[in-house]
């Protein structure tokens, strides 16, 4: 048991992440804020990942494996409650397809403090662009029904450098106080990977809890190093976890225009733009998933909203 609020157990997860996680860890080894666990959660990877990260002798390395891939979402969870239950006083949400300056966490810890926030995130850049924004905090789009970045892929010239309140941002870095699961609760592990950052992120909203964007931090990310941007995969669960998201968030007749906007727009995309039936087939085939899936989450208990307390 660690029993000090001033360490920051750091969460990643890790599937086949040989190509990135050396960089990482050279990133989060080199933070001035030394105060930190790194709980390394990996789902059954069957590359070089555990070889290379055995490599690194740290007494603050925890790993964490897994036999099965259970998803970002659930191992985001297994690291959250690791952390919580070894008494750190904040998490830190990071992807590990990312590096960053040496003085990052204490960055956020301070940001938290100065604008008495509960969650705070920082300017994410693209990696091999670093002019380019991939992320300056972000909102929740009403006409998309999803989250949304600000300033994605403008060039970086100031226009984002005000520390502000946001309403979303992915967890690809983010420090949370950890009073906040006991308010929102954890990740809800449906989602696999994908929207489940959405999701968190708008019930916290709804709970009242403050999310600060803060500029001074800067990340450089690896976007869609491991997942890939336009894969069946990504395709699959980005549609059914957007449909799943709407059926769970919105009122019947919202997400009724919601989800029929969205389906054209499958069918426009992918069918008529991109004349790729097989990814249209793969995409619809998820839009009823989606449906599917949430229909059978209505009789289970919802384990997302439950206190961290619970096993």
């Amino acid at each position: 048991m660690v029993s000090s609020d001033k360490v920051v157990g750091v969460v990643t997860v890790t599937y086949n992440s040989g190509v990135v996680i050396d960089d990482f860890m050279k990133s989060i080894l080199k933070q001035t804020y030394a105060d930190f666990i790194l709980y390394i959660v990996d789902n059954a990877s069957s590359d070089d990942t555990l070889r290379r990260l055995a490599e690194y002798w740290d007494g603050r390395i925890v790993p964490i494996p897994n036999e099965v891939n259970a998803g970002v979402a659930e191992g985001n969870n297994i690291g959250i409650r690791a952390a919580l239950k070894d008494g750190c006083g904040f998490v830190l949400l990071i992807n590990n397809d990312t590096v960053f300056e040496p003085n990052l966490i204490s960055k956020l810890a301070d940001g938290l403090q100065e604008h008495k926030c509960d969650m705070v995130v920082p300017k994410i850049l693209f990696f091999d662009n670093p002019e380019r924004i991939w992320c300056a905090g972000g909102y929740f789009n009403a006409l998309r029904g999803a989250g949304s970045h600000f300033g994605l892929g403008r060039k970086d010239d100031g226009q984002f450098d005000l520390a502000k309140a946001v309403g979303y941002s992915p967890t690809c870095c983010m420090l949370i106080r950890g009073e906040v699961f006991d308010r929102v609760g954890l990740m809800d592990s449906s989602y696999f990977l994908y929207f489940d950052d959405t999701d968190f992120c708008l019930r916290a909203h709804r709970a009242g809890v403050k999310l600060f964007y803060l500029p001074s931090a800067r990340l450089r990310h690896k976007v869609s190093s491991l997942a890939g941007g336009t894969s069946e995969f990504t395709i699959r669960y980005i549609t059914r976890n957007h449909v799943y998201y709407l059926l769970k968030h919105y009122s019947r007749w919202r997400t009724f225009f919601y989800c029929l906007v969205f389906y054209i727009y499958i069918l426009g995309k992918y069918l008529f733009l991109s004349r790729r039936p097989k990814l249209f087939w793969a995409a619809q085939k998820a839009f009823w998933e989606g449906i599917s899936l949430f229909m059978s989450n209505l009789g289970r208990a919802k384990q997302a909203l439950e206190p961290t307390g619970v096993p």
